[in-house]
Order: structure tokens, then sequence, then C-alpha cells
């Protein structure tokens, strides 16, 4: 896998959350370790862009979280190079 930014991976993680999601799903959906999947979230509950369900475990994006998403998803289609 090539080498992914900060942004890329919080963006794959929201991503694999848009519909709920448990960390392990995160995990695989982002290609992540445990460890670091427990960093990101953490930063992501911190700013609220994403909530957890008491009791399932359950991930999901707030509105601040869908909003980045939809932001970071149009500014990578209008900078990518031949679908890249």
């Amino acid at each position: 896998m090539k080498y992914r930014s900060r942004t890329d991976i919080i963006a794959m993680m929201l991503r694999a959350a848009s519909n709920g999601a448990t960390k392990t799903r995160i995990m695989y959906g982002a290609y992540l370790s445990y460890a670091q999947v427990k960093e990101y979230l953490s930063f992501l509950l911190e700013r609220n862009l994403i909530t957890c369900e008491e009791g399932n475990g359950i991930y999901r994006l707030t509105e601040d979280g869908m909003r980045l998403l939809r932001t970071y998803e149009g500014i990578s289609d209008m900078i990518s190079i031949n679908g890249d």
C-alpha cells in the first residue's frame, strides 16, 4: 500500500464508520493496527467527528464527520489525476 497521510487515514475511517461500524470493522476498513485505530478513534471522538453508542460499541459519524468526509472527497475528486 502506498504512503497515506493522516488525513487519508481519517477519511478511510470515516468512510468505514459512515453506516455504523465496530472498532474491528473500522480497523479492517482503514487497514490499521489495533493500536493505530485506538489512537485515531480517540482523536475523532475528541473532535466530535464520530460518536460511540454505549453498550454495543458502534461508531457513527456526526454531522461534522459527514461534512468533513464530503469535503475531503470533493477535494480528492478535484485534484485526482486519471482516476487515482
